[in-house]
């Protein structure tokens, strides 16, 4: 029997924004690999088995699903957002690269999720309604001077970024390095929204010019998002401000 192994993206966390082609692949499944915050969204039958780890061993993980889905398994790996953001689709891509040639042969589907930027841009407008990129600040994986350069050049291309895994206690000090990295470049008037856990019970979005970012606004569960030079907020009385950056820009003066 040939095995199958489903990469499975669960959304920002509220339940109503996982998708049914998710929700499909879940119940397909037998075997479940993942951060257990992330297997704990699952409501598995008895006939499924989940198999926890640590958030920081995406590829022992994969490797571990990889293994059991060449015995002719059905195999699930969880991510929360979508697992093509900076999660476990490329660590599982990585494995396969490297591993047995079995691996090459199994039938592998990445199911795609909603990420937390978009979440986060959905609950206060259309920040990302023009030229936008995701960088994570986690230098576990390449150096900080290349998180730097890139910063820099997004802000000068007049790209609203999207910043993951801004914050944690082995990582203290990177958002705070970012924003200063961006305020030489941008207005200290460019929005920038902090988005915690967007569409769950503790969700939190504030909404703050560059100038006046903190870092201790951000957890390992924030999305921040930073505006460009275009990107505007309508102020409304009585109803939350809408962030949003044009589809339409100037560009620079020539």
């Amino acid at each position: 029997m040939s095995g199958r192994l489903a990469i499975i993206g669960l959304g920002p966390g509220n339940a109503d924004q996982v998708t049914p082609e998710a929700g499909s692949a879940v119940a397909e499944a037998a075997f479940f690999y993942g951060y257990k915050p992330y297997l704990d969204r699952l409501a598995l039958g008895p006939h499924q088995q989940a198999v926890a780890s640590d958030n920081h061993e995406e590829l022992a993980r994969a490797k571990e699903a990889l293994a059991k889905a060449a015995e002719g398994h059905a195999v699930a790996v969880v991510s929360g957002g979508d697992p093509g953001v900076f999660a476990m689709a490329a660590a599982v891509c990585e494995a396969i690269e490297a591993g047995p040639d079995e691996w090459r042969a199994l039938d592998v589907a990445i199911v795609p999720g909603v990420t937390a930027m978009l979440a986060v841009a959905a609950r206060c407008g259309a920040p990302l309604g023009h030229d936008f990129c995701a960088i994570s600040l986690s230098d576990n994986l390449k150096p900080w001077d290349l998180i730097e350069l890139r910063l820099l050049a997004a802000a000068g291309a007049g790209f609203v970024i999207a910043l993951y895994n801004p914050i944690s206690k082995a990582r203290p000090w990177q958002l705070g390095r970012a924003f200063e990295a961006l305020a030489a470049v941008l207005p200290g008037t460019v929005p920038v929204i902090f988005g915690r856990a967007a569409g769950r019970p503790d969700e939190r979005i504030e909404v703050v010019p560059l100038a006046l970012a903190d870092p201790a606004k951000a957890d390992m569960a924030t999305c921040i998002i930073v505006g460009s030079p275009e990107t505007r907020i309508i102020r409304r009385d009585g109803r939350p401000a809408l962030v949003y950056t044009p589809r339409s820009a100037t560009g620079p003066d020539r």
